[in-house]
């Protein structure tokens, strides 16, 4: 059986390594990237705490060793169902069967002025992007004589109370209060703002009450401005324009206020659901369809549980690549098709953290919540459990070690590739 993977994040991957060297099957693997990104830290490489490579890890290292998945860098541009053939920017590809995990995007509600202007926070290049703006503003205001632009450059606004905001707000207030200040002692960090912008009424929506008052309540403590009830209407680059009529003066606004599923071109719009996320079955088979597949932020499932789509999260689609990996084993030896298995998150609970030994932990069964520092050393726990390569581990480890004993890291770079010396 040839099964194509787009995408080589948390499902694409694991379904991969799960068929891999397994007989009766080839793979290739397809990305945009020649490497898998741990998502969950791209807040801490954009805010210099730890190295990019620290975070990645190269595709074809993890397979080096594989008699049947190969790698492919290329960008999938269209499926074509009828013959069972995608067409990416390099090549077309026939498949038996196709599985589409090529994630979520950036969500900017339509709104062009924000797209244009705003930092997202989807890739390691997104993140390094932001690194260098930071620390670009930081340089200009050191010779900045008006006012006004002075507070634009030294202002951050960070849109979206989830946990990418929340994580990337406290991770601002940290540099702002232990590291900016060394490095720059010419200015007046007292000045500086951080604000976090969120549409509800509380911070991490998705947790427990008592996580979301929790988290709140270490971003007052960290000095972040946090703003409840607030809409973002536009952001020209200079002025956050906010649904109550007042401005923001800022240059740097991060983008954290939702997601939308990556959807090929080649489906019927009647096949897409909430959050443009692509509609599939129990099996995460695309309904309609007998060999195609979707995994993790892209899939919209419903099951009694969640009868609104599961969470987009990581353990989602690793879980819903176990399932497929076993259901494609089945359907290569022509198993009977009642013998598949039906999709069932099993949720082990959620968690973010906001800074130094402050963090937020919930688990549904047992139903326990940790705050503080214990609920800290789970969430370092768990994400050093997950990032790939025993290296990256270590590195990581090393850099946190480091962090946590200085109140500093030495990774404030501006590297420009593009501007010649």
């Amino acid at each position: 059986m040839k099964v194509v993977i787009v995408g080589a994040g948390f499902g694409g991957l694991r379904l991969a390594r799960q068929l891999n060297n397994k007989p009766g099957f080839e793979v290739i693997l397809i990305d945009r990237f020649n490497f898998h990104q741990f998502q969950p830290l791209f807040y801490q490489v954009a805010t210099a705490g730890l190295d990019a490579s620290n975070i990645s890890f190269p595709l074809r290292k993890v397979f080096q060793k594989s008699n049947n998945v190969r790698i492919r860098l290329a960008e999938l541009k269209q499926v074509i169902p009828a013959a069972n053939r995608i067409i990416t920017d390099t090549e077309e590809i026939g498949y038996d069967a196709l599985v589409l995990a090529t994630g979520a995007d950036t969500n900017f509600f339509g709104n062009t002025q924000i797209a244009s202007n705003a930092f997202p926070m989807k890739s390691t290049v997104e993140a390094l992007q932001l690194r260098y703006r930071l620390l670009q503003n930081f340089e200009k205001a050191l010779s900045v004589k008006d006012e006004n632009e002075w507070q634009r450059l030294m202002n951050i606004v960070v849109v979206g109370g989830g946990p990418t905001g929340v994580e990337i707000s406290g991770a601002l207030a940290e540099m702002k209060k232990y590291v900016l200040p060394k490095d720059y002692p010419e200015l007046d960090f007292s000045k500086m703002n951080i604000y976090l912008l969120e549409g509800t009424g509380k911070t991490l929506a998705a947790m427990s009450e008592r996580s979301s008052a929790q988290s709140s309540r270490y971003l007052n403590r960290l000095g972040v401005k946090l703003m409840t009830n607030t809409l973002v209407k536009g952001f020209d680059g200079h002025e956050v324009d906010l649904g109550n009529g007042k401005t923001i003066l800022s240059s740097t606004v991060i983008w954290a206020a939702g997601i939308k599923g990556n959807i090929p071109a080649g489906f019927d719009n009647m096949l897409v659901g909430k959050g443009n996320r692509i509609k599939t079955d129990r099996y995460c088979c695309l309904k309609g369809y007998h060999n195609i597949y979707a995994l993790g932020d892209l899939a919209y499932m419903e099951t009694p549980q969640y009868p609104n789509g599961h969470p987009q999260v990581a353990p989602v689609a690793m879980q819903q690549a176990d399932l497929l990996a076993e259901n494609l084993k089945l359907i290569e030896r022509k198993a009977s098709p009642a013998r598949q298995f039906e999709f069932e998150y099993h949720d082990k609970g959620s968690m973010a953290t906001v800074g130094r030994n402050l963090a937020v932990v919930d688990i549904p069964k047992p139903r326990l919540h940790f705050g503080g520092f214990f609920a800290w050393m789970i969430w370092m726990g768990l994400h050093l459990m997950l990032i790939l390569g025993v290296k990256n581990r270590f590195f990581v480890f090393c850099n946190w070690l480091y962090n946590y004993i200085t109140y500093d890291q030495n990774l404030r770079l501006i590297i420009n590739p593009q501007k010649k010396i």
